[in-house]
């Protein structure tokens, strides 16, 4: 994975889980308490999580071949896909089916200590995870807001880890709050309430990773910025005079295809063209690192054609295309 911030991120969060879930597990056999037992699975299945991220790095990293031409860089989105699954399913549910049992058959919560110690700890061990992650992430987000960061990111998991802390913080902080009612008013079906209210809070949660990771899966185009760039670089006012259009297609986090279809003069040989091809891919490549694969096709401009708009079927008509148009 080339975003060693990623990374970074992605160990911290699974260091900080697994000793959190250990903890968590310790505290249920202890307590009884149907929030432990929920946030100890919920620890375990971002622990799992995150080692699926790490997974998809790795296997993103695989030469391009015959059968894949492009390469694997989707893996890493299939791999987050499959986080927002796990969420749903072992975490989200799973608590909401515990939280439901627990209102239905509350009980006493036995040694409180145990529960509430465990909770303040996962609070400072996810308060750290979650740190680093806003740390990471910052080096990246620029001028974006937080969620503004989270829906445009290519990169799936700075986003996961990040609304992954968040839901566990907010989680911790339910689950201290059911298990400091259970306890005060001496009815355990409190303590469910905090359990049902974290596998709602974890199935949202896994709901918004899976719509950004599915926009990413069927094909993102590249960022507003980034399309200016290209087509900056790519018009010399000499032989190529302009973009009739363009488009761009993200074939994993750090790998960008572009296919356009530019203007040239129409006195120009096919050498002259030729050459004004390849320099336009160099300075694509200066501008846009990421821009791996390009395809430029060259034609005489037509104002007729022009005029049709950016229709897919007219061939060579329309201007360049703009992500969201």
């Amino acid at each position: 994975m080339s975003a060693s911030g990623g990374t970074k991120a992605i160990v911290a969060a699974l260091g900080a889980n697994l000793a959190i879930a250990v903890s968590k597990f310790v505290a249920f056999a202890f307590s009884g308490s149907s929030s432990m037992l929920a946030e100890g699975v919920h620890s375990l299945a971002d622990s799992g999580n995150q080692a699926l991220l790490l997974i998809g790095g790795k296997k993103a990293e695989r030469e391009a071949t015959p059968e894949h031409p492009f390469g694997y860089g989707r893996e890493r989105y299939i791999y987050a896909f499959l986080v927002s699954i796990v969420l749903f399913s072992v975490g989200g549910m799973f608590a909401v089916y515990e939280g439901y049992e627990k209102i239905k058959h509350p009980h006493d919560i036995e040694h409180w200590y145990w529960p509430v110690g465990v909770l303040v700890f996962a609070i400072i061990a996810e308060g750290f995870s979650f740190r680093t992650a806003i740390k990471e992430s910052n080096q990246l987000r620029g001028g974006l807001s937080w969620s503004q960061f989270v829906r445009r990111a290519k990169a799936p998991e700075l986003p996961v880890v990040l609304l992954e802390d968040f839901g566990a913080l907010i989680g911790l902080v339910l689950a201290l709050g059911g298990v400091g009612l259970a306890l005060l008013t001496g009815d355990g079906i409190w303590d469910g309430i905090g359990t049902l209210c974290i596998g709602i809070l974890l199935i949202l949660i896994a709901l918004v990773l899976a719509a950004e990771t599915k926009s990413l899966l069927l094909g993102e185009a590249a960022g507003v910025d980034e399309v200016k760039k290209i087509e900056a670089a790519m018009v010399d006012g000499d032989t190529v005079t302009g973009v009739i259009h363009m488009r761009t297609l993200h074939l994993g986090p750090e790998e960008l295809l572009i296919a356009a279809k530019i203007a040239v003069q129409h006195d120009d040989t096919a050498a002259e063209v030729a050459s004004a091809i390849n320099a336009a891919e160099a300075r694509i490549r200066a501008a846009v690192p990421i821009a791996r694969v390009i395809y430029l096709e060259p034609d005489i401009y037509s104002e007729t054609e022009a005029a049709k708009g950016p229709d897919r079927e007219a061939t060579p008509g329309g201007p360049a295309q703009t992500p969201g148009h």
